[in-house]
């Protein structure tokens, strides 16, 4: 459970990696926080233990660039799309290469499971999402619309919606049922970079223009502009019971946002001030990463982390 608005936070360790031979490209955390998954334009993924900063596995097989990874919802797979132009599905616990899914024409940026881990979705440079069947390797549907590469994409918790951000700016939200149109979210000044569901359906999005937007997405409305960023939105993560948002900027500071009102409660200084990622964990800490060589968990606070004084009532 997400601990109250009103204590503060700081952290509370930080543990250091060793570096890729190449830009970070992706850093995610297992669903239980216990692994920490990273992929680079070493073509190269790195499986760690997130508590000890042990290097698990190094993964090989792309041929290029590997620019977006992700665990399936019961750590058992993980999958990673690349500039070689594929998706490959690996076993969590062998490193195997399952599947090599084929079917973009230019770089694959991002890739996601739906909660329920039927299905994948991957889109990229070719301006178009792929939805694939994980049990059989198959293309399910392709989605079109976007004017300009997608860059980020997310499955709805309940596996019903999937939304997906582009350098044309919008955001589109995807129906799987085949009678429903998407939903284009316009109103970004900037290429969306990340998005993200809530447990109560609210949609939050990231974006070069330095500002999240929270959404109803079926709607297709906005529920708050969120501003304060000095750089551009990385990264989103909603807490497990939705009531907080938190965002990660670019050379800024990770801020924290009441969802009951669109406020910024907390503003957390990370290390070295760059933060590549930010995760909820379980218990209901957030854990941070970032951009090449650390990690760095965030918990129980004390006196000394500033609230953004700028964003108070």
């Amino acid at each position: 459970m997400w601990q109250s608005p009103s204590e503060d936070l700081t952290r509370t360790g930080v543990k250091y990696f060793a570096r890729h031979k190449g830009e970070l490209n992706s850093c995610v955390f297992s669903p239980d926080c216990q692994i920490l998954l990273t992929c680079s334009d070493d073509c190269r993924i790195f499986l760690w233990n997130a508590a000890t900063g042990q290097l698990l596995a190094k993964v090989t097989g792309h041929t290029g660039p590997v620019k977006s990874c992700v665990f399936s919802p019961d750590c058992t797979l993980f999958a990673s799309s690349s500039h070689d132009r594929t998706v490959r599905v690996w076993h969590t616990a062998t490193t195997q290469c399952l599947r090599v899914l084929t079917g973009h024409s230019k770089s694959v940026e991002t890739v996601c499971f739906s909660p329920d881990a039927k299905w994948l979705l991957s889109g990229g440079w070719d301006k178009t999402a792929i939805l694939w069947d994980v049990q059989t390797g198959e293309i399910a549907r392709i989605f079109s619309g976007h004017q300009g590469a997608i860059q980020t994409s997310m499955f709805s918790l309940n596996s019903q919606y999937v939304a997906t951000g582009s350098w044309d700016y919008t955001v589109k939200v995807w129906s799987l049922r085949a009678q429903e149109r998407e939903k284009t979210l316009e109103g970004h000044r900037g290429n969306v970079s990340c998005v993200c569901f809530s447990v109560s359906g609210m949609l939050a999005s990231g974006s070069w223009d330095r500002t999240v937007r929270v959404w109803h997405p079926r709607l297709g409305t906005l529920l708050f502009l969120l501003e304060g960023h000095t750089g551009w939105v990385k990264n989103l993560a909603f807490s497990r019971d939705g009531i907080v948002l938190a965002s990660s900027g670019d050379h800024d500071r990770v801020r924290l946002w009441d969802m009951s009102n669109g406020r910024c409660i907390k503003s957390l200084k990370v290390h070295a001030g760059l933060a590549h990622g930010c995760s909820f964990a379980p218990s209901g800490a957030l854990l941070t990463t970032g951009p090449a060589d650390f990690l760095l968990k965030a918990g129980n606070a004390s006196e000394e982390q500033e609230a953004d004084q700028a964003q108070q009532p």
